[in-house]
């Protein structure tokens, strides 16, 4: 499983090296911002060990990568990179995760949400993003996230039914459901902001919450503390579907590159293939 993994490592980058010039994304808010705010270009900046990232977002954008023909499933999984609500590690945890998504069969758009310390613009950049895929005509939308954008993918799962913006009545991309289909949570932070480091008070879990992998180390002490115990825990109390894997040693930001980052695709894959 190390081997397979690292070979699609590799794939990723070769691929990323590719297509670092071309920009495929599309802004999701072409009428303007819900909060009339001012819509910059967005610029690159490199990173020690996560290489391209976003500092500040002030025009979300998706970026599509889409599989093969014959090797599309019909579904769709938007990623959202980490990056404490305060950057995104764009290409680590968004552009490597699609292309291993799009190598599964789905249709994978990373999302550029809102940044710095912007978590109501980021929730509507999320809703707004789901809708735009759903309009695509996907069977299913799920959502994946790391870190912060693992926290981003939770409250897409729990506040699907709170619009997080007023709809535009001339839009009917904002007519369809928010709900995403599942979420794939990868050392999840912000999940523990409750009193005692309880269940985040924003996020509602019920039975109707769709169902989640869960994944993350007993280390991540500083970044995650103990989010992972903290929703499966509220997800088994709520009767809803969720996988966790909480491993003893991993630490966090790995993405997909080293260390536990070579363990959960695969399983994660197999979770996706049940569903």
């Amino acid at each position: 499983m190390k081997r397979l993994c690292l070979s699609l490592f590799c794939l990723c980058q070769l691929s990323l090296a590719h297509c670092q010039f071309i920009n495929r994304s599309t802004a999701i808010w072409p009428g303007g911002l819900p909060d009339g705010g001012e819509q910059k270009e967005l610029v690159w900046k490199e990173r020690p060990n996560d290489g391209r990232c976003f500092y500040e977002v002030t025009n979300p954008t998706l970026e599509a990568f889409v599989p093969e023909a014959e090797k599309s499933n019909g579904k769709a999984v938007i990623v959202c990179p980490g990056g404490a609500y305060a950057m995104l590690a764009y290409e680590k945890e968004g552009q490597e995760i699609a292309l291993w998504l799009s190598s599964l069969g789905y249709n994978a758009y990373v999302l550029a949400y809102r940044v710095p310390n912007n978590r109501l613009g980021a929730l509507q950049d999320v809703q707004r993003a789901i809708r735009l895929v759903r309009s695509k005509g996907a069977t299913q939308v799920g959502v994946i996230g790391f870190s912060a954008g693992a926290s981003l993918s939770c409250r897409a799962c729990t506040r699907w039914n709170e619009p997080a913006y007023e709809a535009n009545s001339k839009d009917k991309t904002d007519t369809l459901s928010c709900r995403p289909d599942f979420g794939i949570l990868i050392y999840p932070a912000y999940l523990d902001e409750g009193e005692n480091h309880t269940l985040t008070p924003e996020l509602t879990v019920t039975k109707d919450t769709p169902p989640l992998f869960v994944f993350g180390t007993q280390d991540d002490i500083h970044y995650s503390g103990p989010s992972v115990p903290v929703i499966l825990d509220a997800m088994q109390r709520a009767g809803a579907p969720i996988e966790a894997h909480f491993l003893v040693r991993g630490g966090h930001g790995y993405g997909m590159r080293r260390g536990a980052g070579l363990l959960w695709p695969a399983l994660a894959e197999e979770w996706l293939k049940g569903l």
